[in-house]
């Protein structure tokens, strides 16, 4: 039997957090905050940018944590708290202070509407762990909704457009992405690649030219990029249903509950070992 001393060392190591995944958190929480601040200040090419590496920072918590094994329930409510603030309430926030503003009512509106989609598609999502397909999201993922809409600001900011014309398209967008992180279109989540296997040369060749092509333009290529992963959902969707229904779209049900699964996919899910680690990402 234990003694006190150690059930007391035992539990004061329990109720301890691991630092390093919840240390990138915190800085994807800062770069977000930080975009608020400067979205205020009129410094929206910043604001937008900021944005983008709280992007960076969430997508290296989750990984380094799974990697150093450092997983826990409280880096993961954590995270999806950060996301809220630096996905959810900055890139809405920046857009309005860009271009919303001016549209009165109808701009604040649009502005809560991508707010409340990226709650619930969080809330969602962290319902949803263990029992979804790892291969595709569920809706539109928070970050890439917060790439579109800050890359939109980026863009403008960029090349000095007026937002007063573009005020009602810059609307319609951030409403759209509020949509459709709440929808039920599947994208391609990326996780079934296996990071660690080996490529031909080829594939690091082609890595180098990405980073060349984003390094000429990065507001426009990265805007382009997510605005178009963003159209993908529906048309992924689309494709792999035989008669679409409203489900398919929006609602309670799954769309891959309603989907009637081929014999090779089948054959795969029965093969493929499925994960038990929580992620933390979304």
């Amino acid at each position: 039997m234990p003694n006190k001393t150690e059930q007391s060392l035992a539990t004061a190591k329990n109720r301890g957090i691991f630092l390093l995944p919840n240390l990138l958190t915190t800085a994807g929480l800062f770069s977000g905050f930080f975009a608020i601040v400067a979205s205020m200040n009129g410094l929206f090419e910043s604001a937008a940018v900021a944005i983008f590496i709280a992007m960076v920072f969430d997508g290296l918590d989750g990984r380094v944590a799974r990697m150093t094994n450092t997983e826990s329930a409280f880096g993961a409510e954590y995270d999806s708290m950060a996301d809220i603030v630096s996905f959810g309430m900055a890139p809405a926030l920046v857009m309005y202070n860009w271009g919303l503003s001016d549209l009165g009512k109808l701009g604040w509106l649009a502005a809560f509407i991508f707010v409340a989609g990226g709650a619930l598609r969080l809330a969602r999502f962290n319902t949803n762990l263990g029992t979804s397909d790892k291969r595709y999201f569920q809706g539109l993922a928070i970050p890439s909704a917060a790439a579109i809409v800050s890359g939109f600001v980026w863009v403008g900011s960029k090349y000095e457009i007026d937002p007063s014309n573009v005020s009602y398209i810059a609307a319609v967008l951030t409403i759209a992405a509020g949509l459709l992180m709440v929808s039920n279109f599947r994208y391609h989540s990326f996780k079934d690649v296996d990071w660690r296997d080996r490529v031909p040369f080829i594939a690091i060749l082609l890595i180098v030219l990405a980073f060349v092509v984003v390094a000429t333009e990065p507001s426009l290529v990265l805007f382009s990029i997510f605005l178009l992963y963003a159209i993908s959902g529906p048309i992924t969707t689309f494709r792999t249903v035989k008669k679409i229904k409203l489900e398919h779209v929006v609602g309670d049900s799954d769309c891959e509950e309603s989907e009637e699964p081929t014999k090779k996919q089948q054959n795969s899910s029965e093969t493929e070992p499925k994960s038990s680690a929580k992620s933390t990402t979304d």
